[in-house]
């Protein structure tokens, strides 16, 4: 079992549950180079917006899964009009990508607004929902039906823990543009999940 790195232990209870629950592990890395630095944290956490509003440690911590799961995606999402020709699957990745960069654009840009840290605290871990350096080596050598097979259930498996993840935002994050974007992340996760109903082989 991956063990909880540092990290988590600065954000908040119903966020760190959610997160050693889903395995957030140092993987090959020490815990120690992985946590958020100590005295960038409480200005990340406090530090007010221009408007007033501040970010408590759950929307810090969300924000920062949030990337990292994303950018751990949208390779995945690239490899689709090479690995298939089929239309549907192309027309509904084409999509997904599409509201999965402006998802990151607007998380990198409340980590700013946060004066968050720069560096990712989940560098270098496979988490739940993230594809993992042999599984991308598995879709890049698939094509047709079975390439359709391992996107769906990958996408499955991050569509979900996004959604998770933003409930956990929904219910302790307190900062309003961060709260409605995890309500944006699951409700278009949700929606999402339903459309590869239809796509999903048997």
């Amino acid at each position: 079992m991956r063990q909880p790195t540092a990290f988590t232990v600065l954000i908040a209870v119903p966020l760190i549950a959610m997160l050693l629950v889903a395995g957030c592990g140092a993987g090959p890395l020490d815990a120690a180079s992985t946590a958020t630095p100590p005295a960038a944290a409480p200005s990340a956490t406090t530090a007010p917006t221009p408007t007033g509003t501040a970010f408590n440690p759950t929307d810090i911590a969300w924000l920062q899964l949030t990337v990292a799961m994303t950018e751990r995606l949208l390779p995945v999402l690239d490899l689709v009009p090479t690995r298939t020709t089929d239309p549907a699957w192309r027309r509904t990745v084409s999509q997904l990508a599409a509201a999965q960069r402006a998802q990151l654009d607007r998380a990198h840009r409340l980590l700013v607004e946060a004066a968050a840290p720069t560096t990712n605290p989940h560098e270098g871990h496979d988490m739940p929902g993230m594809v993992t350096l042999a599984e991308m080596t598995a879709l890049r050598s698939a094509t047709g039906t079975p390439f359709h097979r391992l996107l769906a259930g990958h996408l499955r498996a991050h569509l979900a823990q996004s959604v998770r993840v933003a409930a956990a935002e929904q219910q302790s994050g307190v900062q309003p543009a961060a709260v409605a974007l995890a309500a944006a992340v699951a409700r278009n996760g949700t929606a999402d999940l339903e459309r590869l109903d239809h796509l999903d082989p048997d």
